[in-house]
Order: structure tokens, then C-alpha cells, then sequence
């Protein structure tokens, strides 16, 4: 019993720690400026479907393109935000010394790291579902077009970030704070690039080229994880009909999630977290 109510402590304290940081500010301020860009530009494409310059099938479809591409600005910004939080939410405390205060004292190191992956998991999924639920209501009103599954694409853009800030978690115990941000951030970027080549050579026919993606989804789920949120944000009739045409195309996904991809991501973070603990257990303080 106490060490759950240490764990919640700590993780109260990261939330609120979170929420006061600079990077809550910025993503505050970038929220609100891509809710503006594509409230302008989903209205702009209700004006071309009210002048009949698009037929309705082709309005959908582009409206659930969109939405996907501005769904992927919000998951930049959500993996910006955790994994520059991460970093500095245990390795600065250590570098600063103010881990001391709390180790010191008789708290498993492991219970320390679980009230702080607990605290920012709740920061970042829950900017995740406000953030992701005002997108889909401006879509709503600018375009009435409501995504499928909604509720499994949000879910999903949170796994997402779940698994962001877990790796930078883990990186944050053996490197400085802003080099565990970068690394994150860089790996997040590679794998969906790794996933836009593999989707293409999916389009081609190449098996080798497809590989580079399947690869790269097990090693890093962000990508696996984006790929689902996708499909599930999709007009599914817009997507029967023109899916052929637009193959490959880096913000269509064909086919859901897979249950043993789930999984898998669930044993990543698992695998990943217990690496966290087991560093961060042997590092000097």
C-alpha cells in the first residue's frame, strides 16, 4: 500500500510538474495555431464542394486525407512535447541534483520511475485526446465529415505517444536531457520515413523496399501505431472506392491494426520500460 501511494505522489507531483514547464505553453501555442490553419483550410474545401468543383465521394476522401495529415502535425507536436519533458523529468533531476532529496529517503528507484512514466503518460495522452477531439469537431463543423472510429484513432495517437515517452525515459538514463529529446525525436522521424519507403515499395511490388517498413514499425511501434490511427480516421466508402488510385500514398493506410501488433506494442513498451528501471537502478546519483 505504500508503495502505491508513493507511486501516485510521484506521479501527481510529474503532472503537475509537467503542466508548469515552458513546453506546455508551446504546445498550447501550437495546437492553437494548426486548429486555426485547418479550420481556414477545411472550410476552404466545403467552398469547393458547395461550387460543385468536387464531387461528394472526392470531398470525403480528401477531407479524411487532411485530417490525417493534420492529425500527424498534432502527433509531431505530441512527440516534441513528451520527449523533450521526458529528458529533463529524470536526468535533469539527477544532473541537478534534486534526485538526491528523494532516493535518499528509503523509495525503490523502480517505484520513482514508475510515478514519473505514470505522470507523463498522463500529460501526453490526455493533450493527445483534447487536442485530437477539437481537430475532429472542427472538422465536424467545417466539412460534416466525422471519422469512422474515432475513439480507436485517438486510443491509438495516444499508444503512440506512450511509446515515445517511454524510450525517451529510458534514454534519459544514460544520456543528457536535450540528447534524449533529439534521439527520440530523431528515431520517430526515421521510422515513419522508413514506413512512407516501405509503403511505396508496397505500391511497386518490392518485397526488399516493403521490408525496410515492416522492420522498422517492430523495432520503433510509433509508425505501426500512426498507421492504424490512419486507417481508422478514413472514410471507409471514399477509401473502397479511390484506395487503388492512391496507393502508397504515405497518409493512406488500407488495412487496421492487427491484435498481435497490439500486443506487440504493449510488450515493447513492457521490454522498454524494464530497460528504464534496470538503468536507471545502476546509475550514480
Amino acid at each position: 500500500m505504500t508503495t502505491v501511494r508513493t507511486v501516485a505522489t510521484i506521479a501527481a507531483l510529474t503532472l503537475r510538474e509537467a503542466s508548469r514547464r515552458r513546453a506546455l505553453l508551446a504546445l498550447a501555442v501550437l495546437t492553437a495555431a494548426l486548429l486555426l490553419l485547418s479550420g481556414w483550410g477545411f472550410s476552404r474545401l466545403a467552398a469547393e464542394s458547395e461550387f460543385a468543383t468536387l464531387t461528394s465521394g472526392q470531398a470525403r476522401l480528401v477531407a479524411s486525407q487532411l485530417l490525417n495529415l493534420v492529425m500527424f502535425g498534432f502527433s509531431l507536436i505530441a512527440a516534441l512535447g513528451t520527449a523533450f519533458l521526458a529528458g529533463p523529468t529524470l536526468a535533469g533531476e539527477t544532473e541537478s541534483g534534486i534526485a538526491l532529496s528523494v532516493l535518499a529517503r528509503p523509495i525503490r528507484r523502480s517505484a520513482v520511475l514508475l510515478g514519473k512514466w505514470l505522470g507523463l503518460v498522463a500529460f501526453g495522452t490526455g493533450f493527445v485526446l483534447v487536442a485530437g477531439l477539437a481537430q475532429c469537431l472542427v472538422v465536424l463543423w467545417t466539412v460534416d465529415y466525422w471519422p469512422p472510429q474515432p475513439v480507436a484513432a485517438l486510443a491509438l495517437l495516444a499508444a503512440q505517444t506512450v511509446v515515445l515517452l517511454t524510450l525517451g525515459l529510458l534514454l534519459s538514463t544514460v544520456v543528457s536531457p536535450m540528447a534524449s529529446g533529439v534521439v527520440a525525436v530523431g528515431l520517430f522521424g526515421a521510422t515513419w520515413v522508413a514506413g512512407v519507403v516501405g509503403g511505396i515499395g508496397e505500391a511497386l511490388g518490392n518485397e526488399g523496399v516493403a521490408g525496410v517498413g515492416t522492420v522498422s514499425r517492430m523495432l520503433l511501434p510509433t509508425d505501426g501505431l500512426w498507421r492504424g490511427a490512419m486507417h481508422a480516421f478514413q472514410d471507409p466508402v471514399a477509401l473502397a472506392r479511390f484506395g487503388q488510385e492512391m496507393k502508397g500514398f504515405p497518409f493512406l493506410s488500407e488495412a487496421p491494426l492487427t491484435a498481435a501488433y497490439l500486443v506487440w506494442a504493449a510488450v515493447w513498451v513492457a521490454l522498454v520500460w524494464g530497460l528504464a528501471a534496470m538503468s536507471f537502478t545502476r546509475r550514480d546519483v
